[in-house]
């Protein structure tokens, strides 16, 4: 994978189990629209995925190919 931005990335998002925070994702996996996201729980081992998606932004009709 990729370097990632470690600080761009979620922290302290809760357990979707038991509420806990998890310190970062396991895994991050980013597309141009899209971000998905891993995480564990380390207290009770839980994993789920979440999932953030971006508008498309307008391309720059005045940019030019280089």
């Amino acid at each position: 994978m990729a370097r990632t931005d470690f600080g761009s990335l979620p922290r302290g998002n809760p357990c979707a189990q038991c509420g806990k925070p998890i310190a970062v994702p396991e895994w991050v996996e980013a597309e141009s629209a899209r971000v998905c996201y891993l995480w564990r729980c380390p207290s009770c081992n839980y994993r789920f995925e979440a999932m953030a998606f971006f508008a498309h932004a307008e391309p720059d009709r005045d940019a030019l190919a280089a």
